[in-house]
């Protein structure tokens, strides 16, 4: 059973669940990129893989089920890698979960001018009110959006913080993947 905390909502469900998972792996993890897809529509088309995915003795008859695509390469940014993503019709969504460092909206004044991307980093890097995150974020083909994310300095499901609109700029990247 799933310690992830009940949500009414099928897609904070599997957001709370992508999150529960990319905890139990640790910290300094890549990025993962997972399909949802209708737990009952996967039951009836694709029993084989339900089962496989332990789906066949769950009581739910509606959801989503998050299943993990191959890996996000390290070496393209993130944002290159999304636009050649294209989701077959099975799909019903998508999620991401990655990891970020965060400064507060206090210490955008302080920003130096004139850094490149490189060197930005290294600025909130070195920043004493960085946050380390964990964001996970989830788009559905009809626009609906869900995240979560989490703190290293509070890493406990109980400290999770959820909403729609979060992490605004990644969840337009991911529904630009359903875009035709």
């Amino acid at each position: 059973m799933s310690n992830t905390p009940m949500a009414a909502n099928p897609l904070t469900r599997a957001v709370l669940e992508i999150d529960e998972y990319a905890s139990g792996l640790g910290w300094d993890q890549p990025a993962r990129l997972f399909a949802l897809v209708d737990t009952a529509r996967l039951r009836t088309e694709e029993p084989a893989l339900a089962a496989q995915l332990g789906l066949q003795d769950e009581p739910e008859t509606s959801g989503l089920t998050p299943i993990e695509q191959d890996e996000v390469p390290a070496d393209r940014p993130l944002d290159e890698f999304l636009a050649t993503i294209a989701w077959p019709d099975a799909v019903a969504g998508c999620a991401l979960t990655v990891e970020r460092l965060m400064l507060p909206p206090s210490a955008e004044a302080q920003v130096p001018q004139g850094l490149d991307e490189t060197k930005l980093t290294q600025w909130v890097a070195g920043h004493p009110e960085r946050q380390e995150v964990r964001m996970t974020v989830a788009v559905l083909r009809d626009g609906s959006r869900d995240s979560a994310l989490r703190l290293r300095e509070k890493d406990s499901a109980t400290e999770v913080l959820t909403g729609s609109g979060l992490v605004p700029g990644l969840a337009e990247a991911l529904a630009a993947t359903f875009e035709d």
